[in-house]
């Protein structure tokens, strides 16, 4: 019955996983469709033109990447499925739940996605829609975390401590739209036709450096506070790389910006985007929950 119960535990992870990464995945691929200024290579949703479904040879190479990002949705819903009955089977309610919502994920996207090219690629809207994406990357990250933990180790953590990861962790999803809000007013539209935001690209760039300086500093005031407090290795190890992942995306959003945004440092720092959304929800359930014992 024990070892049943490793082995469920083993694919519960293994496809979770899975789902994490595919989150992932799914976010640095939309990011090279706009890029590349494929973002209308498929006129139309959900048909890729008016008379069908697949890109044709007169739609050219952007047609072929939108086309191409479009069927990786089916292996993101293949995943989200697979991870939803191994859910099932676990008889965990948290997991049924959190499993679900990926599942659900997946064509809630796509429908926003093809709003997104209905609507000719409004910049407001490719912004809900990569913020979505990476509400799932964390939706994900906490599903791993439930995976193999039922309870904390210890008492929950301090209030004032709880209340410092919590502030972390809302920052850090100030940064990450307000980065948004800056792409839409920059030069990659996603197609050269695509009208921008229409706000100061300036501006904006110097208020996301300012909330940058400020997810840092909570950043390192709560790794000082964890070590004041006597803290767990388990939450400092996370609180430490997400401070060290946090530097490594500003140092290329810096270079980025002062280089003219070449295309390859621009998805470079959008992956580092999702990896953001990932490691600080881990912060955030290690500061919590602390070094949570094994189901």
């Amino acid at each position: 019955m024990h070892l049943r119960r490793l082995g469920e535990r083993d694919w519960l992870r293994r496809l979770g996983w899975a789902s994490l990464v595919a989150n992932i995945g799914i976010v640095v691929t939309g990011g090279a469709v706009r890029l590349t200024a494929s973002g209308l290579g498929c006129p139309t949703w959900p048909r890729c033109t008016d008379e069908s479904f697949r890109a044709h040879g007169e739609l050219g190479l952007h047609g072929a990447i939108e086309f191409g990002n479009r069927l990786l949705t089916f292996v993101l819903a293949a995943v989200a499925i697979a991870t939803l009955v191994s859910a099932w089977q676990s008889r965990r309610r948290v997991l049924r739940v959190l499993a679900l919502v990926l599942a659900l994920g997946v064509p809630g996207q796509a429908v926003v996605g093809g709003i997104t090219v209905l609507t000719d690629l409004n910049p407001w809207l490719v912004s809900v829609h990569l913020l979505l994406s990476l509400a799932m990357i964390s939706v994900a990250v906490l599903y791993l975390w439930r995976i193999d933990r039922t309870r904390p180790e210890r008492r929950p953590a301090p209030r004032g401590l709880a209340t410092l990861a919590w502030a972390t962790y809302a920052v850090s999803w100030v940064v990450l739209y307000v980065g948004t809000v800056v792409t839409g007013s920059g030069p990659h539209a996603g197609d050269i036709d695509v009208p921008r935001n229409g706000l100061d690209p300036l501006q904006l760039s110097q208020l996301h450096a300012d909330v940058v300086f400020l997810l840092v500093g909570l950043t390192v005031g709560l790794l000082l506070a964890l070590s004041a407090t006597g803290a767990g290795r388990g939450p400092r190890r996370a609180v430490a790389w997400l401070l060290g992942v946090e530097l490594a995306q500003g140092l290329v959003g810096f270079v980025q910006y002062f280089t003219d945004l070449p295309e390859i440092l621009v998805g470079i720092h959008l992956l580092g985007a999702a990896v953001i959304a990932a490691v600080v929800t881990w912060a955030l359930l290690s500061v919590l929950e602390g070094d949570a014992e094994h189901a």
